[in-house]
């Protein structure tokens, strides 16, 4: 059996998959980037989780796919929690989630965009990846990532760019005195978590021409940065992970368009195409 995890700041999705490809279960855990969380919260919220503790003894092979897992430090400080937690596991291994976001989305060359909590992107030559730029996190980069969208609505609010409606709609929804959008930043732990959760109004809401005009300028700024920075952009297709993608579909279309670019896959849950991947090339599982 193989428990697979695709994770994110914001939420973990976990997969036990039996050595036939079948799913025993699947379950969810809170965010675990131990790029952002202290090691007790990562523990915290891996201990709390009913399936994971019920199985942890009989699970032998741990294969996690991670935000903030890109660096040495902060991966071998999740495998070690990891190694503790399942301690009959014999094979624990912690990659990027750039890893995962290839594997849900293609096996031939192509650039792969992640868009969810934060951003980033690579090159896949169907071999390896390659990174154009190290990521610097939601305070310098992360464009038309959540952090960043819900970066610009607070932004707007304050600086009463909003719409009347829209910033009273908005208004309704959340808590925006100064004083708890600070101790949220500048206090508590996680504010690129806490940042993203307000960029749900956008694609919970009807769309309007503000929020398009906000999508559109943080996917172009995206294209832009973390796209056109590779020279393969013209030759191969651009594939995009996550649900701000799923839901800009036609905005990224619009974007890449005077650039002449391809548009591959867009992958709304990364785990459903790596279960497929997982099934293909690593159980070998024969499909009638």
């Amino acid at each position: 059996m193989i428990l697979l995890a695709d994770g994110g700041s914001t939420k973990c999705d976990w997969i036990l998959l039996g050595d036939e490809g079948e799913i025993i279960f699947k379950t969810r855990t809170e965010g675990l980037n131990p790029a952002v969380f202290k090691p007790n919260v990562l523990e915290e919220r891996i201990r709390k989780n009913e399936e994971l503790t019920k199985h942890k003894d009989s699970i032998i092979t741990v294969h996690f796919y991670g935000a903030g897992c890109g660096t040495k430090k902060p991966a071998a400080l999740l495998k070690q929690i990891f190694e503790d937690f399942f301690e009959n596991a014999t094979e624990v291994i912690v990659r990027e989630d750039m890893v995962a976001a290839v594997y849900a989305a293609t096996t031939e060359p192509g650039i792969v965009c992640i868009l969810g909590t934060g951003s980033n992107s690579c090159y896949y030559d169907g071999e390896h990846i390659h990174m154009a730029v190290d990521s610097l996190g939601y305070i310098l980069m992360d464009e038309a990532s959540g952090n960043y969208f819900g970066k610009r609505l607070i932004r707007d609010f304050y600086y009463k760019r909003m719409p009347p409606e829209v910033a009273e709609a908005f208004n309704e929804q959340y808590d925006l005195s100064s004083d708890v959008i600070k101790e949220n930043l500048y206090k508590k732990e996680n504010p690129n978590t806490y940042l993203a959760s307000f960029a749900e109004f956008i694609f919970t809401s009807e769309r309007n021409g503000y929020f398009y005009k906000i999508i559109t300028e943080g996917i172009q700024e995206f294209v832009e940065t973390r796209v056109l920075c590779f020279p393969e952009a013209q030759n191969v297709p651009i594939h995009f992970i996550g649900s701000i993608a799923h839901f800009s579909e036609d905005i990224i279309r619009a974007a890449v368009w005077p650039y002449h670019l391809k548009i591959g896959n867009i992958v709304r849950r990364p785990i459903d195409g790596i279960i497929e991947y997982y099934r293909k090339e690593v159980l070998k599982v024969k499909v009638d």
